[in-house]
């Protein structure tokens, strides 16, 4: 195993197959994220009210996505628990606390701790705020990601944090700016009617 002390947060590392970014480092275990978005996925399989703890992804990363690991990947994984907390703007609930191999970050990670901290405008919602932060929010540019591909276009990924409404969650905007508001868990403008967000996995690793 890698030694934490050659770890540095905000590096990349492989894991399995994935080029990562280290989000935090504590003790032995540090928490990876793919540094790019792998995949579009619906958010969930039905248009209804949902949130993280009963929707299609978690069961699809814990799951099917968390097999594709070796095996010897999978026992470095760390189960953790995750709170998942109301809608700071709108009070839509965030459902139970889940306990997560494979799961994706929440708006209060990406917005407080990880890529710059705006935490200010999370939780004093300006006047004129009804969607998304501020476009020119100076942490941004940290939250951009590009699609894993030959064409690695920018593209919006999801959180876990509950949208607006039931049907909505919380996403990264591809300009980096948080959309909390939120995109439909399903329905969508596309040809196909579904609304394919990008998924960008995240989990605690043994280090």
């Amino acid at each position: 195993m890698i030694k934490s002390e050659k770890l540095r947060i905000g590096e990349k590392m492989v894991f399995g197959e994935y080029e990562c970014r280290i989000l935090d480092i504590q003790d032995d275990k540090a928490l990876i994220i793919t540094e790019y978005i792998i995949e579009q996925r619906s958010y969930h399989d039905a248009y209804r009210d949902i949130t993280w703890a009963d929707c299609s992804l978690r069961r699809y990363l814990n799951g099917e996505f968390y097999n594709k690991f070796s095996e010897t990947d999978r026992l470095r994984i760390i189960p953790v628990l995750n709170k998942n907390n109301d809608n700071e703007w709108y009070g839509t609930s965030g459902g139970a606390d889940t306990v997560d191999s494979i799961f994706l970050l929440s708006v209060e990670e990406s917005t407080c701790k990880y890529f710059g901290d705006s935490s200010s405008k999370l939780y004093h919602k300006g006047k004129n705020q009804r969607y998304w932060f501020e476009r020119k929010d100076e942490n941004n540019s940290e939250r951009i990601s590009r699609l894993n591909d030959e064409n690695g276009e920018i593209h919006w990924w999801w959180l876990r944090s509950p949208g607006r409404v039931g049907v909505k969650t919380v996403y990264i905007h591809g300009d980096g700016n948080i959309g909390i508001q939120g995109n439909h868990i399903l329905k969508g403008n596309l040809s196909d009617g579904r609304c394919t967000g990008g998924v960008r996995p995240a989990l605690w690793l043994k280090i």
